[in-house]
């Protein structure tokens, strides 16, 4: 069974995902993506509010060949870990290049996509894909 987009992730109720925001630990300058309520080394939150890099590299990835059927007309896509410029690591699509072209260290950028549509109403799901730098 796949979560569907409609119910509220936590991190929606106070960051936006169209800036790509996020939660960096105050003493410690850890960044947290998706953000937390508790840091799991200090159990505190003392965080505070910041915008993600937007541009960054990919540092491992993989080709998906079979997909949830959200994502199967997709197929084949590729899925990376990307390290932001600010330390952040995120996973996300990689759109706008044959999954053939994604390579590590490409560079990226982070953008605001369609991810998907959902169910027989066609409700818009959004978050965020690399592409190419």
């Amino acid at each position: 069974m796949y979560a569907k987009c409609t119910t509220a992730l936590p991190s929606q109720k106070y960051v936006s995902l169209r800036r790509s925001a996020s939660l960096k630990k105050a003493k410690a300058g850890r960044i947290f993506f998706p953000p937390r309520l508790v840091c799991p080394e200090h159990k505190s939150n003392d965080f505070e509010k910041i915008n993600l890099a937007t541009g960054g590299k990919i540092i491992t990835y993989t080709i998906i060949r079979v997909a949830p059927p959200q994502f199967s007309d997709l197929v084949p896509y590729a899925v990376a870990i990307v390290e932001l410029n600010d330390g952040a690591r995120i996973t996300a699509m990689i759109a706008d290049c044959e999954p053939e072209e994604v390579k590590i260290d490409m560079p990226v950028r982070i953008e605001f996509r369609k991810i998907y549509e959902e169910g027989e109403e066609g409700i818009l799901c959004y978050g965020y894909k690399c592409v190419p730098a």
